[in-house]
Order: C-alpha cells, then sequence, then structure tokens
C-alpha cells in the first residue's frame, strides 16, 4: 500500500508533469487535487481519475495529456509475484468473455496480466523488459471478433444492431483493450527508465503543441476546430493593444504651453492624436505538402480575425501564386476542404508541381504589386525551399521596399534552416523570420507582429 508521502509525491511529480506539457495548473488547484485525493481514497482508481481531471484541468481539452500521465503515475496494482501467469488460451477465453459483456475493469485486469505474462522481453538490466506491440502480436485481441460478435448475439445482447454495428463496437471494446495494454506497458517502462522522463517523451502533446510538420489528420482537423477560441483572444488582445496605441505620443510643443500655467512644470503631458487607420494585411502561402497544414491553418485564423483589419487579401502558391482570398471567405464552413478547394480551384503550379519560391514571389511581385503599399504588412508562410532553384532575392526586396511590414513565418525548426534547399538565411537577411512551429508559437508571433 502506498505511504501518504508517497502518495504526496506522485501528485506533485504528476502536477509537474502536466505542467510541462503546457496544462496551466496553479497553487490552488494542486491544493484541492490533494484534498480530492483525501476524500476519494485510493480504492477505486477510475474514481480518483475523474476526482482529479475535474480538479486540475480547466476543460476537456486536456485529457489526452491527463489520462496517459495518470496511468503513470497512479498505476493499477500489478499482480502478485507468486500469481501463477495464465496461459495464453485462458487468457483468450476470458478476455473474449470481457469484451461481450463490455466490462472494463476486467479489461483493465486482463490487460495487466496479458503484459506480465506475454510483454517482457529481455533480461539484462539496462534492457526496458516490456513491450506492448509484443504483449498483442502473442495474445492478437483482433481475431476474438468472430468470436465476440456470436457470443454477443447469443445473449441476446445484439438486438437492435446491425452486423455491421455490432462489430464496429466489437473493434471499439478492442482498441480499448489495446489502448489499456499500451499504457500498461508504459507504466511498466516508466518505472525502470522513470515516470518523469517518460511523462516528458511518450506522451502526446497538447493540441496547441503540436508541429504543424507532423501533424496528421486527426490533429490538423482538431487543431482547426481551436481556430475560433483562438481568434477571440487575439482580437481581443489586438483591440486592447489599439486602444493603447490611439493615445499617440507626446506632443512636446503643446506640453509645454500649457505648463506655463503651472510655473514651468508639465502636471498635464498633451498626446498626439493618432488617427484611426486600421491597416492592411497580405498573407503569401505555401500550401505545397505538409506545410499545407500550417498554412490552411494560418489562413482560417486570419479570416477569423479580419474585422481587425481594413482589408485582408491572402494568395496561395506552389510554383505559381494565385488569390484565394474569396475562396477562403467561403470555405470557414468547411475548413477540412479548404486546401482541397484551393487546390482545384486556384492556380498554383505550372509545368512541374514542386514549390518554387523564387518563380511565385517574382509572379507576385509582377502581377500583384498594387496589393502592397505603405499601410501593408506582409506574411509569407512556408519552409523556404526552393528545390534548388533561384530564390529571386530581387523580388522578396521589391516586396519589402513596398510594405510597411514583411514577417516569414517559418514552420521548421531554426536549426535546419540553410540545410538541404533551405534558402531561409537569404531570406532572413531581407526580412524579419520567425520559427513558427506551434499553434502556442503562432498566437504569440501573431499577437505581437500583427499590425495595429
Amino acid at each position: 500500500m502506498t505511504t501518504p508521502a508517497g502518495v504526496a509525491e506522485r501528485l506533485t511529480s504528476l502536477v509537474g508533469a502536466l505542467r510541462a506539457h503546457g496544462i496551466r495548473i496553479g497553487t490552488g488547484e494542486t491544493v484541492d487535487a490533494a484534498r480530492a485525493v483525501e476524500a476519494l481514497g485510493l480504492a477505486d482508481r477510475e474514481l480518483l481519475r475523474e476526482g482529479l481531471a475535474a480538479t486540475l484541468l480547466h476543460g476537456p481539452g486536456g485529457r489526452q495529456v491527463f489520462d496517459p500521465v495518470f496511468d503513470l503515475y497512479f498505476p493499477r496494482g500489478v499482480g502478485r509475484p507468486e500469481e501463477r501467469a495464465a496461459g495464453r488460451d485462458d487468457l483468450r477465453d476470458r478476455l473474449a468473455a470481457a469484451l461481450a459483456a463490455d466490462d472494463q475493469v476486467l479489461l483493465g485486469r486482463l490487460a495487466v496480466e496479458a503484459v506480465d505474462g506475454f510483454g517482457g522481453y529481455g533480461s539484462a538490466p539496462e534492457s526496458d523488459g516490456w513491450s506492448s506491440y509484443q504483449t498483442l502480436e502473442r495474445l492478437r485481441p483482433q481475431t476474438l471478433l468472430a468470436r465476440v460478435r456470436d457470443d454477443v448475439r447469443g445473449r441476446g445482447g445484439g438486438e437492435g444492431f446491425a452486423d455491421r454495428l455490432l462489430e464496429d463496437e466489437i473493434r471499439r471494446r478492442i482498441e480499448t483493450f489495446r489502448a489499456l495494454v499500451a499504457a500498461e506497458a508504459r507504466r511498466r517502462v516508466a518505472e525502470r527508465r522513470g515516470r518523469d522522463e517518460i511523462a516528458r517523451r511518450a506522451v502526446a502533446p497538447t493540441v496547441d503543441q503540436v508541429e504543424f510538420l507532423f501533424a496528421g489528420k486527426a490533429r490538423l482537423a482538431e487543431l482547426r476546430r481551436t481556430v475560433q477560441p483562438l481568434a477571440r483572444k487575439l482580437a481581443t488582445r489586438l483591440a486592447a493593444r489599439r486602444r493603447r496605441a490611439s493615445r499617440g505620443a507626446i506632443d512636446l510643443r503643446r506640453t509645454l504651453r500649457g505648463s506655463l500655467s503651472t510655473g514651468g512644470v508639465p502636471m498635464k503631458p498633451v498626446l498626439r492624436r493618432r488617427r484611426p487607420v486600421r491597416p492592411e494585411l497580405v498573407l503569401l502561402c505555401d500550401v505545397s505538402g505538409s506545410v499545407s497544414g500550417f498554412s490552411d491553418f494560418t489562413m482560417l485564423l486570419v479570416q477569423a480575425l479580419h474585422d481587425q483589419f481594413s482589408k485582408v487579401r491572402v494568395f496561395a502558391f506552389v510554383n505559381r501564386i494565385d488569390e484565394v482570398t474569396g475562396l477562403l471567405r467561403h470555405g470557414t464552413a468547411d475548413p477540412e476542404g479548404l486546401s482541397a478547394r484551393i487546390q482545384a480551384e486556384a492556380t498554383l503550379t505550372g509545368w512541374h508541381g514542386s514549390s518554387d519560391y523564387g518563380m511565385a514571389l517574382g509572379e507576385f511581385a509582377e502581377r500583384h504589386g498594387d496589393a502592397v503599399g505603405p499601410r501593408t504588412t506582409v506574411f509569407v508562410l512556408g519552409d523556404a525551399r526552393t528545390n534548388m532553384s533561384d530564390p529571386n532575392l530581387p523580388a522578396v526586396r521589391q516586396i519589402a521596399e513596398r510594405a510597411r511590414r514583411v514577417y516569414w513565418l517559418n514552420p521548421e525548426q531554426r536549426s535546419r534552416w540553410g540545410t538541404g534547399d533551405s534558402a531561409a538565411p537569404a531570406y532572413a537577411e531581407l526580412v524579419e523570420m520567425h520559427e513558427c512551429r506551434t499553434v502556442r508559437q503562432l498566437s504569440v508571433l501573431v499577437g505581437r507582429l500583427l499590425p495595429v
């Protein structure tokens, strides 16, 4: 049984791991979590999980990180060493019965038994010792589908289900068991390597820390759902900056004239009032390959902020460039289809399909130069990889001379700039380039760089 001191250490380590993954947890939440542990006890692990989630998290978005981290610091009890390991056939029989009954508690116990009996490998002290892949390969729960389906039908539990729907439900239960096995194997590896290290490396990050270039379809869809809440926060921040900036600088001549009535002491500084002119914004977006996810998200975010600017124009390119402002405005209702719509309706490629920054930026400077003026801030979105073609630095210099500001947001890690076909260092000498790999970095940069 874990001592109270051990529970306190596990709880503080849990909080530290969650903070490392970007979940904001204050001292008050930590104290509430300790009270929840005291009130709920350790007997019912799932009840404890829900109690700690309720006290530590501010919304459901953190559960994807919280659940695997909780499994590391508050694991299920492992079977006693003297207990005989179950045979494969016996364990498969009990697993089939648990899947048919959808018994979550029993599935958790069977996951522990499965890893204990079939997941161990290696005898060296430095060996991690446990593998969920090896466990599942030996147990092969996916081959139980027909057996479980027939069992559910025999019990009358499948009434009202079509065969396809019943099979989908059983597959969901099998995937739940596979996740339980993975969590148990990860927990045992953590006991050898150190829970803190595994929590840092093996747990998926929160959505705002996912790197655009490595996000799969599911994570990109999750990112798109964060556009509107993030836009509301940034709009509030931009409005506050605009209010502060509208006060203007001190008018020294009028301030000194007013100070004559107070013996030369400037008691009431007079400010120059700025004219309330909203800036213009132009986006140049590389929509080729893996960079397209980054560009899509940023385009949707800027479109959600369009009320903050007098004019927003968006151009997409691969090796040709075309304006997609209208497509973006009409595509906010279907954000997941935005990329396909742009590829289908805009002219983005010429005789080849590889990205060519030099050709695209040159075409923009020649054909769309009127989109850039002294009130315009230009954002270039892309990794600056030219496929060994001419980067066309004069075109970038021409755009920079016309615009109020030019910023380049690069989704690649800074250490990779200049490697291979990357022209990032050359472009960075002409315009201000920033590393922008995650939503968190993007929101900071947008809040800081967008003009007011």
